[in-house]
């Protein structure tokens, strides 16, 4: 899955499969998580939030199943 650098001091970059519904979350220390089922809406307010991680925090995190990779 092909992720965007986004502006974050803690997230490095975020990829998005419409079609399987799955978010990709990397990290700046390397680590990468999957996120199911995540609704293209979803997606887009994440990558709109001024604060990445805040958004993580509060709407994705906790909110869908994920793996760490």
């Amino acid at each position: 899955m092909n992720r965007v650098p986004v502006v974050s001091s803690n997230i490095a970059d975020i990829g998005y499969n419409e079609p399987a519904m799955t978010l990709e979350v990397g990290f700046k220390n390397g680590t990468v998580y999957q996120y199911f089922d995540v609704p293209q809406a979803v997606h887009q307010e994440f990558m709109n939030a001024g604060s990445k991680g805040t958004f993580l925090n509060a709407n994705i995190k906790n909110n869908y199943r994920y793996a760490k990779l």
